[in-house]
């Protein structure tokens, strides 16, 4: 990435201070982006490609004022990080949610600060962590209102777990290298196949000030900690508006029709 693009990253998500390579660094910028751009996975609805390259993600997130999924959002602040000296690299993780794991779907970014490794997530939709947590088995990590663990487990390696009535499992990171073409092919299976959840339903997510907005298909959700507090049923005469109000996506003639279109509305 260039000085440039770093500074229009920056105010876009209305950074001011300068951020170093530390954990107060670390946290600021994952705070600032995860507050900032949403979650959501309209192309993949609507059967758009969605590109790696960092261009295309830049492009896309900063200079049309769109969120993405994993590969993009933590894809951008990976890229980010590099640039701004973090030692960092990038992961695949297995998605458990369902009961059974998926392939290495996942895309997170691996810190080491001063020996203590993090793992950097902005991109797991209404169970993404509200900031980055340290990868150790030792107790849980309470993060506003969410509490996670690492559990450690023979087959899957490091488990992710937040405590909801019970302990559910996220995914699991095994820590092996991963290089573009681990991360293209899982792009290409997640954002492709009819099996996987996001070319079936449409899906957005953002947090706000001690809560949550979250949409699935046609109903919008606004949480304050794990309580519901407000359902909002969308249809096409509001969905644009909403998208704009809980989103900040300003959806353009052609985003509205596919979406109203792959919604049977």
């Amino acid at each position: 990435m260039t000085t440039v693009q770093i500074q229009d990253y920056f105010d876009k998500l209305g950074i001011r201070e300068q951020i170093k390579p530390t954990v107060a660094g670390m946290t600021s910028l994952h705070r600032a982006q995860h507050r900032t751009l949403p979650f959501e996975n309209l192309d993949v609805y609507v059967g758009k490609a969605v590109k790696l390259d960092i261009e295309a993600i830049f492009e896309k997130l900063v200079r049309n004022h769109r969120g993405g999924y994993c590969f993009e959002v933590n894809g951008l602040l990976l890229h980010v990080m590099d640039c701004l000296g973090f030692t960092v690299r990038p992961l695949l993780a297995r998605v458990h949610l369902s009961g059974e794991p998926s392939g290495r779907s996942h895309q997170v970014t691996l810190a080491t600060i001063d020996d203590q490794q993090w793992i950097v997530d902005a991109g797991f939709g209404a169970n993404t962590p509200r900031a980055p947590l340290k990868l150790t088995v030792h107790g849980e990590q309470q993060v506003d209102h969410q509490c996670f663990r690492f559990i450690e487990d023979a087959r899957w390696g490091y488990l992710l777990q937040v405590k909801q009535q019970d302990w559910v499992s996220l995914y699991s990171l095994d820590m092996t290298y991963v290089c573009r073409g681990d991360m293209a092919y899982g792009n290409h299976f997640t954002s492709t196949s009819p099996d996987t959840h996001f070319t079936s339903s449409l899906i957005a997510a953002r947090p706000i000030e001690g809560g949550l907005i979250t949409l699935l298909d046609d109903m919008l959700k606004i949480r304050m900690g794990n309580e519901e507090v407000k359902e909002v049923a969308l249809t096409k005469e509001n969905v644009a508006e909403n998208f704009k109000r809980h989103f900040d996506i300003q959806l353009d003639a052609s985003q509205l029709r596919d979406i109203i279109s792959k919604l049977g509305w």
